[in-house]
């Protein structure tokens, strides 16, 4: 008799079951992994706008705030001026970055004297979990269930990033 060579049926199988194990318990941490980036993401984000909200206010006196998200940023080669700031990059200013929806509006005035941002997950539990905001007063402010924030009042009743 010749003894043949490979794998049985049987092993090959062990093996897939094995290797589908795994997966099903890596899978779900690597989605969790994504969704905390992409919070973390978002909340650097709100940071970078708060900072530019500031320069932005600073830079056109007789505007005050930036009416919205898209006049922080500008078209490449940008040339700086009240409508197209150039103060950041193209994918934040067009208002969706990282599984997030960006939101920054400008009021009062003129020239605006307040403003609000917020960042709300695309997907809630997919892309992210938690909604983000913040104001003049440049803190940070989280709504835990993902839901979005109407309006600077809104966000100022909610709790401060931990």
């Amino acid at each position: 008799m010749r003894k043949q060579k490979g794998f049985s049926l049987i092993e090959l199988l062990i093996v897939v079951a094995i290797i589908l194990i795994i997966a099903a318990i890596a899978i779900p941490n690597l989605l969790n992994a994504r969704m905390a980036a992409n919070e973390a993401s978002a909340v650097q984000s709100i940071k970078a706008i708060n900072t530019v909200e500031i320069t932005y206010n600073s830079t056109y006196p007789t505007v005050g705030y930036a009416p919205t998200l898209a006049v922080l940023g500008g078209a490449s080669p940008c040339t700086p001026s009240s409508t197209t700031a150039c103060l950041i990059d193209n994918i934040l200013a067009s208002g969706y970055k990282a599984g997030y929806n960006f939101t920054a509006i400008g009021s009062g005035g003129p020239p605006a004297t307040s403003y609000y941002v917020t960042a709300v997950p695309t997907t809630v539990n997919r892309t992210g979990i938690r909604s983000f905001c913040s104001f003049e007063d440049a803190v940070i402010r989280v709504q835990p269930s993902g839901a979005a924030i109407a309006s600077e009042a809104a966000c100022e009743a909610l709790l401060p990033l931990q």
